[in-house]
């Protein structure tokens, strides 16, 4: 028996940073995936090793389970249906099994992915000879929610090859968790994330495995349904960023200026508000979803123009939007900012040679652009009788 897993990326479609400092937030899943399976050895072919292949990255590794066991059967049992997490003693222990393994340098990025894969194995499957392989969609560090996708697919492999769950392994082709499974998998997907970002929000993880639309406020997650099909362009800037220091500025920023930006973050909050009516409303027909996408499109251009005032852009960011203006697009960026990833709005009435024209002129600029439909479908899974 042997299991798929898929969970999307994310982008934020209002409310970064603003959102550190009590405004709300919107965030959506997109049709871009990250892909894992996962297969147990016949016994003829039982090497007792575990192996771990980042196909992406070009990175392969594997540890004797023997080994593995060694190291960590110390810290007792986890419970597959209760997550845990991972106590500094054993994030320790798992780092040294990583260090064992020689990455390189220029894949050592990846480390902290592997320490949250090696505990998400062993407390889930313990310590099994097996063979996980991840593919991605999703370019990694730019924004989009790759760790989380990664994590939350882990964890669906895991979970639904063990005994925490009863699942129908006969269906045939992608299929999704109850609710009850689902809240299993983001929960063990969250300590992943811990293992990775030491502090992350949940608005990753919780997009990647449910799907669709969040609202995000002070800590609560409201999933919201989407009657609106949205298309974005998503521009990688290939800049990197630190987001820990962007973020950082913003704050100072606000201890110098304390009542503007107040006043730019209550209007961050009504923004993300609008727009999650907005996604929310019917679309009764061709003119409806039209007069949608603008209204959005136009939130998205304030949105811009506020985060511009919190100092978050750059001049790649500038560059993208700058290239979508003279085709009267709106653009603003995802995430972080300070290079990252650019949304640009497609209304469903935009030509394709338009398009195509918008992304050469990008390209040109040596971005990676990539076409995803917005508030789609959370985490599935594929189960392989026959394997």
């Amino acid at each position: 028996m042997a299991v798929r897993a898929r969970a999307p990326g994310k982008i934020i479609l209002a409310g970064e940073h603003a959102v550190v400092h009590g405004s709300t937030a919107v965030a959506a899943s997109i049709d871009l995936y990250t892909y894992v399976s996962l297969s147990f050895p016949p016994h003829s072919d039982n090497d007792g090793m575990l192996k771990f292949h980042m196909k992406d990255a070009h990175l392969e590794l594997c540890w004797p389970v023997d080994r593995i066991k060694e190291v960590l059967s110390e810290l007792g049992r986890q419970i597959p249906s209760s997550p845990a997490s991972c106590s500094p003693e054993a994030l320790k222990l798992i780092a040294a099994l990583v260090e064992e393994q020689n990455i390189p340098e220029a894949n050592y990025s990846l480390a902290g992915g592997v320490s949250a894969f090696l505990w998400l194995y062993t407390s889930i499957q313990g310590y099994k000879p097996a063979k996980v392989v991840i593919t991605s969609e999703l370019p990694l560090g730019a924004g989009l929610g790759s760790s989380a996708a990664v994590c939350v697919s882990l964890s669906a492999a895991f979970v639904a090859l063990s005994d925490s769950v009863n699942l129908d392994r006969s269906h045939q082709g992608w299929s999704m968790f109850g609710e009850n499974e689902l809240e299993l998998v983001n929960k063990w997907a969250f300590e992943g994330e811990k293992i990775i970002h030491g502090r992350p929000s949940g608005i990753d993880n919780t997009v990647s495995t449910y799907g669709n639309m969040i609202k995000f406020r002070s800590g609560e997650l409201t999933c919201l349904k989407s009657n609106t099909s949205l298309k974005m362009l998503i521009t990688n800037t290939k800049v990197g960023r630190n987001t820990k220091a962007l973020v950082a500025s913003v704050s100072e920023r606000t201890v110098r200026h304390p009542n503007a930006m107040a006043s730019v973050f209550k209007a961050v909050d009504s923004i993300s508000n609008e727009v999650a009516e907005i996604i929310q409303s019917p679309s009764h027909d061709e003119s409806a979803v039209s007069e949608k996408e603008e209204k959005v499109g136009e939130l998205m251009e304030m949105n811009q123009g506020l985060l511009q005032c919190m100092g978050v852009s750059h001049a790649s960011i500038e560059t993208v939007l700058r290239t979508t203006l003279k085709y009267n697009l709106a653009t603003k960026l995802t995430g972080a900012g300070g290079g990252g990833c650019v949304l640009t709005l497609l209304p469903t009435l935009l030509s394709g040679t338009l398009v195509d024209k918008v992304i050469a002129e990008l390209e040109a600029c040596g971005f990676q652009c990539l076409i995803a439909g917005i508030g789609g479908k959370g985490l599935e899974i594929s189960f392989d009788s026959s394997s």
